[in-house]
């Protein structure tokens, strides 16, 4: 309780001009930030722009906040926001699909984000498979990437990710799920390596 009177007078005092009080706050939360913004962008140099400009962002607009989400909510709406700004700037790069269905459950794709186990082999297959999956969320469009990322990777709820994308409940469902079917069929070519048997030619 003690923590959470202390971020609502931090918020406060933010938006008062204290930028002190400020960086308080982007200390503590800029870890979840920069993570979410890696997630999205797959690359380190971009997430660090991201994380800033959000940061940027909610200073500029901290009047804005009226605590009717979490603070962390109207954070992660401001770098998905961010994130999604600088897409539309930079259409560029083509990127190369890598095909269709693999039978992978929502729990298969949550364990990946997991630690790999202690044995050696284990860790190598176990980073193999995030990178793999990284890449695999890195050719999604845009707007199912930022589900797959928000819910897999930040466990953010339904609720949350309602907040942040300011959908109805029952379209981030919807889209969740077929991000989940896109996800799934970016990943056939390496199923095995996901505990899941590749579906037999007809």
């Amino acid at each position: 309780m003690a923590d959470f009177e202390s971020e609502r007078e931090l918020i406060e005092q933010s938006r008062e001009g204290d930028t002190a009080a400020f960086d308080l706050l982007v200390r503590r939360y800029e870890k979840q930030i920069y993570n979410t913004a890696y997630r999205l962008c797959n690359s380190y140099d971009d997430a660090a722009d991201i994380a800033q400009e959000a940061f940027v962002r909610a200073f500029s607009n901290l009047k804005s906040f009226r605590g009717d989400a979490a603070f962390s909510t109207w954070l992660h709406r401001i770098v998905t926001n961010v994130f999604l700004d600088e897409r539309k700037k930079q259409r560029a790069r083509p990127h190369r699909s890598l095909e269709e269905v693999l039978a992978l459950e929502e729990s298969t794709v949550t364990r990946q984000f997991e630690d790999p186990g202690p044995g050696p082999q284990d860790r190598v297959e176990g980073r193999e498979r995030r990178e793999l999956l990284e890449q695999a969320i890195a050719v999604l469009p845009e707007a199912q990437r930022v589900m797959v990322v928000l819910y897999h990777t930040q466990s953010r709820s339904y609720e949350e990710i309602a907040q942040i994308m300011g959908l109805p409940m029952g379209t981030v469902k919807s889209r969740l799920n077929r991000a989940r079917l896109a996800l799934r069929d970016k990943l056939l070519p390496v199923a095995e390596l996901f505990g899941v048997p590749a579906r037999p030619n007809k």
